[in-house]
């Protein structure tokens, strides 16, 4: 977690310290207030693993994304921004979304968009790279859904608050909130179909099922494959299917997840216990998995290490 704030700098070159600030956040963009005088802001960034994410508390400006600066640095990303607070609208293919808290909207850094702000306002704002999360919907391009207002009281309401939370996690619990993010970015996609008016396919949707009961249930050492697909109303083959090979892996990645959280957060919990409340038979497994997907032992992660394979 990163926090800058135009305190840092004078007055006078608040605005400009600004402007490079989102630049270097986001993507190359042209910004300049709204409201003459003295300008205030203070952004909170976090890269999670496949998934950035920002906090942004503003005075009003105005920021563009023109084809110069597109054609000058290409970056593909999707982004989401969710007003928390104040007022502003997102411009993008012909469309304008007006934004309210709690509502969101989609924009792609390959064409040309602006945000406005008349005043000052409060943004979460989401960014993952566009060609995985168009992989993971099917979709050609998101030009159908760009710069559209999604509403708090549907899908896309319920989505933003689970960001929402995550942004207000993420400096008190960053391992936590790395955690929890390996799911944003299929609940991301999951708006992006729906919002484009392709529901999500049946396989997407047995693959969500199955990972919401794993993860409800990783702790269970005996946990098996045939429990799996009886709870999930799905067959041994079709668990294969959805994800290559099995659910070994993935139920794996689910209690490694968990442990990391577990040793960072409660650094005199003995080994044992952590192993038992991840679903590890014993802590000379815990060991050996852990040490497999990290490349550390759980003691050398516990004390700092961050290296990982």
């Amino acid at each position: 977690m990163s926090e800058w704030s135009t305190s840092a700098v004078g007055r006078e070159h608040a605005f400009e310290y600004w402007r490079d600030l989102i630049c270097d956040t986001f993507v190359q963009l042209s910004a300049t207030p709204t409201r003459p005088g003295g300008f205030d802001g203070r952004l909170t960034h976090a890269d999670l693993g496949g998934l950035e994410l920002s906090t942004v508390h503003a005075g009003g400006q105005r920021v563009r994304r023109t084809p110069r600066l597109i054609a000058r640095a290409g970056e593909q990303y999707l982004l989401a921004s969710i007003q928390t607070g104040g007022h502003g609208r997102v411009e993008q293919d012909g469309r304008v979304a007006e934004l309210g808290p709690g509502r969101m909207a989609l924009y792609d850094s390959t064409r040309p968009y602006t945000l406005h702000f008349d005043d000052a306002f409060e943004q979460v704002v989401v960014q993952v790279p566009l060609t995985a999360i168009l992989a993971e919907t099917g979709l050609r391009d998101a030009a159908r859904v760009t710069a559209v207002s999604l509403p708090a009281d549907g899908p896309a309401g319920v989505v933003a608050q689970f960001f929402h939370g995550l942004s207000r996690m993420s400096p008190a619990d960053p391992d936590g909130a790395r955690a929890l993010a390996q799911h944003g970015r299929g609940l991301l996609a999951s708006v992006l179909s729906l919002s484009s008016g392709r529901a999500p396919s049946d396989q997407s949707l047995a693959r969500e099922r199955v990972h919401a009961f794993l993860r409800a249930h990783h702790a269970d050492p005996a946990l098996s494959a045939d429990d799996v697909a009886a709870a999930c109303a799905v067959s041994r083959r079709t668990l294969y299917r959805l994800f290559d090979g099995g659910v070994g892996r993935v139920l794996r990645e689910i209690r490694v997840e968990h442990a990391r959280v577990l040793l960072r957060a409660a650094p005199d919990r003995p080994l044992g216990s952590v192993a038992a409340a991840c679903g590890f038979a014993g802590d000379r497994q815990l060991h050996r998995v852990f040490r497999e997907a990290t490349g550390l032992t759980p003691g050398e992660y516990r004390a700092g290490g961050t290296r990982s394979r």
